[in-house]
């Protein structure tokens, strides 16, 4: 197995430090905000199917936009449009603060309490759809090729430090600062962002040959369709995270099932990056891009098993340990197809790969959170979990049988099979 010489070296590189660090006080925000949003309207509902519409609020204008997105990131500069993007986002949370300290007040009902935190979600939804092509794409321009590997495991540290922080602070912010102090708190992260991002030294990128927008988006699904690798790595994070995530389900669990209140969602949400962070830290020393097809099938394959395991625990411990190990089985995962998607694109396609790629699986987040909530509603969070964690084992079979091609596949190579 090939040792990495230098695990910091990509951090070397001050712009790709600053984006890491972008990457950490983005996802805090994210987080700190997710945990109190679906908690609070969960406690005020009792409904699973408003922790679905969050996600599909998200989702509708995420899928819509992202290979806009990823024409613009391929067309005009990459750091101008996060610039612009994260200016939108900072005001999102003052405007979620108000509307709860409305309906504190008696100003406004749970109905419209609910359906304008949807447009606001839809609105963040907006956003992400522009920024996330052009952050993604931004990444290989920051560190040579040959540290693409070692990139893309320090990026989904940067991620995975910030799950785990996340989640905790804003079970805590939540129990001891109140809903309206938190959210305040994630608008100054997001300022922070802003600062980090226009530190950024200032570049130029290689831009897209054709001037038909139609052509210039259709080459990127062509793209995707011809190079079998990356086809396959796409589908089968798209399927496995839409059917077998279990985070949007969390605050039934914790509120109805283990009884452990918005401190004990703040552990749950954060356990599996916990385990990813563990996880990742090895792999700075031991990339998984050796045999990487194997290891994709059975990181996968893994993380369905301990999905079922946290379905049918009823103890507090083993519900962690679960959770942690869903989220080390996916970091393998993310590390080896983040890699294939820097690796084999050509430079000036990578914005709309990156596109395509969000739209199929960072959005299978928001949607696979729907089809969870829709699920809980009529069979109930458990067997709702049971069933994503069903889908995921078939998934990963079918995958093994129509795969077996790439095992022999070297990714460092850039093999365009």
């Amino acid at each position: 197995m090939k040792i990495a010489q230098d695990a910091f070296a990509a951090l070397r590189y001050r712009d790709f430090s600053i984006i890491t660090l972008n990457q950490l006080f983005l996802t805090l925000a994210i987080l700190i905000q997710e945990i109190i949003v679906a908690y609070s309207l969960y406690q005020i509902t009792k409904d699973p199917l408003t922790l679905g519409l969050i996600g599909l609020a998200e989702a509708i204008p995420y899928i819509g936009l992202s290979l806009w997105g990823g024409y613009f990131a391929d067309r005009f500069n990459k750091q101008i449009i996060m610039k612009i993007c994260l200016f939108f986002a900072v005001p999102m949370p003052i405007i979620l603060w108000w509307l709860f300290h409305s309906y504190g007040l008696g100003q406004i009902s749970t109905h419209t309490l609910a359906w304008s935190i949807y447009a606001v979600i839809f609105g963040l939804g907006t956003i992400r759809g522009l920024y996330s092509p052009s952050a993604t794409s931004l990444k290989p321009f920051l560190i040579p090729k040959d540290l693409y590997a070692n990139g893309a495991t320090w990026t989904t540290i940067g991620w995975q430090t910030g799950a785990i922080l996340g989640p905790m602070l804003g079970g805590f912010m939540l129990a001891f600062l109140g809903r309206e102090t938190s959210l305040i708190s994630v608008a100054v992260l997001l300022t922070i962002c802003f600062i980090l991002v226009n530190l950024l030294k200032k570049r130029t990128f290689p831009s897209i040959e054709t001037e038909n927008i139609r052509e210039s988006l259709k080459d990127g699904f062509k793209f995707i369709l011809k190079t079998k690798i990356v086809l396959w790595a796409i589908s089968l994070d798209l399927v496995s995270v839409l059917f077998g995530g279990v985070i949007a389900l969390l605050p039934i669990f914790a509120e109805d099932i283990l009884k452990v209140g918005p401190e004990g969602l703040g552990y749950l949400r954060a356990a599996p990056a916990i385990g990813a962070l563990i996880t990742m830290m090895i792999l700075t020393k031991f990339p998984p891009t050796h045999h990487a097809w194997r290891n994709m099938l059975l990181a996968v394959a893994g993380f369905g098993i301990f999905t079922l395991v946290f379905a049918f625990s009823n103890y507090m411990w083993l519900s962690l340990f679960a959770l942690a190990m869903t989220g080390a089985c996916d970091s393998i995962s993310v590390v080896i197809r983040q890699t294939i998607l820097q690796i084999y694109p050509p430079e000036n396609m990578r914005g709309r790969v990156a596109a395509v790629n969000g739209m199929f699986v960072s959005s299978s987040n928001e949607l696979g959170a729907f089809e969870s909530g829709f699920a809980a509603k009529y069979m109930g969070a458990v067997m709702a979990t049971v069933f994503g964690g069903c889908i995921t084992m078939a998934v990963v079979t079918v995958s093994w049988i129509k795969t077996k091609d790439l095992f022999s596949v070297d990714i460092n190579k850039g093999n365009n099979t």
